[in-house]
């Protein structure tokens, strides 16, 4: 009898181990040894505490920039620091801005594993032009998250450890339906992009493209112009110089606007202002000043209507939780793709646009940082 226990414990204990095995392999190259799932589907609410995934050792985190040159990239910057800031163990945290040159991306990457970076984050604006680099950090024993503009021929789990992003084409898909609507579902739609050939703005043009595609009334003027997203630089100087030249190209017959970036449409606002043209609905992710202009025009300016979504800065924070846990064999977990919904429509008496007065106008109110912090980032 004791000796059948005995057999049953070992067989027991053998089906355990075997079960664990199978649930475990190298998760990252960083000696992490759970194998967690990657492109779960969740929302905001979905993140949880960092203390989960930090261990006790010490450790480097990097955040690598592609391009750090607005309000946007600056809060996203401050909201990982303040992440990272919450471990005790991560000795270091590093930022890197590659100013859009593809070539300092890679640099910035090399030098950042060279440097013992144990966590790199990355807006990876370079695309596929990276991935062997991030392959080489991984291989080095870093864990490499990049968030929002995914490497397209990259593999999550597997070339990094996950991509951290909202649905794009969702994003893209919803924002045109909702121009679409105001413009009564005719007229001529422009979506304008940030540098010249990202992932991001090409993923949001193709979720636009999807919008147009459902609407026969509707011309998107960018199937003029190489049949991508108008380059601003997402910067709403340059904004407003592009956008100052496509009013005059199409004699201000421009109905509707897309943008993948609220603060630099700010620019493209002043341009249809300066230009004496009616300023058209336009939607966007969310900025204090694109907010507070549809208050200043929309007595004067009745076809200005406004939709945002989330400028999501915090996509950061659940990165910087899933490269710890790959690093310190932790599971995680929480959603890499995030479903986002418009959060103010000027249509909507429910959701009415938020211009917070003391605040800079390149505030981001959906950023989770305090007035406080907002105001001392863009002091």
């Amino acid at each position: 009898m004791i000796k059948s226990k005995k057999v049953a414990i070992v067989a027991a204990l053998a089906v355990a181990s075997a079960l664990v095995l199978t649930a475990c392999s190298s998760g990252g190259s960083g000696g992490g040894t759970v194998a967690n799932k990657t492109g779960i589907t969740g929302v905001q609410s979905d993140i949880v505490d960092i203390q989960q995934f930090c261990g006790d050792k010490p450790i480097k985190v990097a955040f690598a920039d592609g391009f750090g040159g607005n309000s946007w990239r600056k809060t996203t910057r401050a909201i990982f620091e303040k992440e990272a800031a919450k471990c005790k163990n991560i000795t270091d945290i590093i930022y890197t801005d590659a100013n859009a040159d593809t070539q300092k991306a890679i640099a910035d990457i090399n030098s950042l594993v060279a440097q013992g970076v144990n966590v790199i984050v990355s807006f990876t604006d370079g695309g596929d032009a990276l991935l062997p680099t991030i392959k080489k950090a991984m291989a080095a024993g870093v864990e490499f998250v990049p968030i929002i503009a995914c490497p397209p021929a990259g593999k999550a789990g597997v070339d990094f450890v996950d991509c951290v992003s909202e649905d794009v084409n969702t994003y893209g898909y919803g924002l045109a339906t909702w121009t679409i609507k105001q413009m009564g579902g005719k007229g001529n739609l422009i979506m304008t992009g940030g540098t010249a050939g990202n992932s991001y703005s090409q993923a949001v043009y193709d979720g636009v493209k999807k919008a147009v595609a459902e609407n026969p009334g509707v011309t998107l003027l960018n199937a003029e112009m190489g049949d991508i997203p108008v380059e601003t630089g997402w910067e709403p100087g340059k904004t407003k110089e592009v956008m100052a030249g496509l009013i005059t190209k199409y004699n201000g017959a421009i109905d509707g606007i897309v943008a993948d970036y609220g603060g630099g449409s700010v620019g493209g606002i002043e341009a249809f202002i300066d230009a004496g043209v009616p300023v058209p609905p336009w939607s966007a992710n969310d900025s204090n000043q694109f907010a507070c202009l549809w208050y200043q025009y929309k007595d004067t300016q009745p076809k200005f209507q406004i939709a945002t979504e989330s400028s999501r800065n915090w996509m950061g924070v659940p990165a910087l939780h899933k490269g710890l846990a790959a690093l310190n064999g932790i599971a995680n977990t929480e959603p890499a793709i995030f479903n986002l919904e418009i959060i103010e429509d000027s249509t909507d008496p429910n959701k009415m646009p938020v211009c917070e007065k003391a605040l800079p106008n390149d505030a981001i109110n959906s950023s989770g940082l305090s007035v406080d912090e907002l105001n001392a980032l863009f002091k």
